[in-house]
């Protein structure tokens, strides 16, 4: 019941988006929440990790039976001067079974590793269902900072037009202070401004391609045909830990290690550690003898003179002798453990990049919510009373055109700032989550 639930939340916005695109044939808002919910349910990796898991499962089920028995038939002793059959009584036709016994506990052994190898992948599945949440968000909010960044400048863009044309009427009717380099410089200003434009259009070109990418069905059949937009709110991604967010210390490298226990992506080299743990007592069993069961049945056909003579029926057992082991068996014990040990490296790696990477973004994380307070309190407020200070000046003869076009450019990239300290900050704490995932990104949760 819990993941009819889960499928039926993250499958109605996806729905309402088909619905608003076909029904009413416009574009869609996108919003965050549904672009995140629509790549995890498209992302063909998912369903590539399932069919991984399957196969592991099958693999399994198939290496606990016992290897199928070999039937032999054929004819022994028949004499080569006449090839008849009731010649000699050693003629006999002989029809044969045998049924090899794996080495000591390798049957058991090798399904428990591909258990534990099939184990991984509901893992690996949160922790990519992490990673998409944190790089979808990443491209939303790229797009929607190029989309926002656009409007401002075009808003500006008409101001810096007024003030062209000001500058323009001013210097043809030769009003007191006005000069030609006010002219220039204010075309030269909305020309920048138009470049900008371009530029952030290009940005949310490539941002808007990146994040379609993640959007289009798994079977490809909408590709290129996801159209949407975006809404004018910047969203508020919710901190998975706002105690470790709003904290103005640094947390500890063991705190965080801690933390970081139950991450999917540990799990899963925690599970790839146990199967290569099996595959050390899986390579000591080529220390013990395979066995070998075999039983035949020998048909003779009556004497020359019509006298019966008796069938023969054989029975026996073989096996081998691992005698020499210094360049078979000691050397695969070695190569699986040298195998674990390396995964454990590996692990402990992760496990420190990770750290690492959560210390910077709590960091930057930090930092932004410095300058978004400065920016809230002082510099937007102050930039706006230059700018009315240079525009009264202005207004009055007191002051210079080109401090109003100074002062209007510095607004705006105050402005500008500000959003990208808005988008960033917003874009930190979506990647610090990922590093929050846990059980609640498994399926069923």
């Amino acid at each position: 019941m819990k993941t009819i639930q889960l499928l039926y939340r993250g499958f109605c916005p996806l729905l309402a988006l088909f619905v608003a695109q076909t029904v009413f044939g416009e574009p869609a808002q996108l919003s965050l929440k549904d672009a995140v919910a629509r790549a995890q349910q498209q992302d063909p990796w998912i369903q590539g990790s399932l069919y991984r898991q399957q196969a592991l499962e099958a693999q399994s089920t198939s290496a606990s039976a016992l290897p199928d028995p070999m039937v032999t038939a054929g004819f022994a002793n028949l004499p080569t001067n006449t090839f008849n059959f009731d010649q000699e009584p050693m003629t006999q036709f002989r029809v044969g079974v045998s049924q090899a016994l794996p080495r000591g506990d390798s049957r058991a052994l090798q399904q428990q590793k591909l258990s534990l190898m099939g184990d991984q992948h509901p893992y690996q599945r949160a922790d990519r269902r992490a990673q998409v949440e944190a790089e979808v968000s990443g491209l939303w909010l790229d797009a929607w900072l190029a989309s926002q960044t656009m409007q401002l400048i075009e808003q500006d863009t008409d101001l810096f037009i007024q003030l062209v044309d000001i500058a323009e009427s001013s210097y043809v009717n030769s009003i007191k202070g006005a000069r030609q380099q006010d002219l220039v410089h204010a075309q030269l200003e909305l020309t920048r401004l138009e470049d900008r434009l371009v530029s952030l259009r290009e940005q949310q070109d490539v941002a808007v391609s990146q994040l379609s990418e993640w959007l289009q069905s798994s079977d490809g059949s909408d590709f290129g045909s996801v159209n949407y937009t975006l809404p004018q709110e910047l969203p508020q991604v919710t901190p998975m830990a706002p105690q470790l967010f709003e904290a103005e210390q640094a947390p500890t490298p063991q705190s965080l290690a801690m933390i970081l226990r139950e991450h999917p992506a540990l799990k899963s080299v925690d599970q790839r550690l146990a199967a290569s743990s099996t595959s050390i007592k899986l390579a000591q069993q080529n220390y013990r003898p395979e066995w070998r069961l075999n039983a035949s049945y020998g048909y003779r056909d009556d004497d020359p003179v019509g006298q019966p003579r008796a069938d023969f029926f054989s029975f026996g057992v073989s096996f081998d002798l691992p005698l020499f082991t210094s360049n078979r068996q000691d050397q695969q014990v070695i190569s699986a453990t040298a195998n674990t040990e390396s995964l454990r490296t590996d692990r402990a790696l992760l496990l420190r990049k990770m750290v690492s990477q959560m210390t910077t973004l709590h960091a930057r994380l930090q930092r932004l919510n410095e300058r978004q307070a400065l920016y809230q309190t002082r510099l937007l407020l102050d930039m706006s009373a230059q700018v009315d200070a240079t525009m009264d000046a202005y207004t009055n003869d007191d002051g210079d055109f080109t401090e109003v076009v100074r002062a209007r450019i510095d607004e705006l990239n105050t402005q500008i700032d500000a959003l990208n300290i808005a988008v960033n900050r917003q874009k930190t704490i979506a990647q610090l989550n990922y590093f929050f995932a846990s059980s609640n990104y498994l399926e069923g949760q």
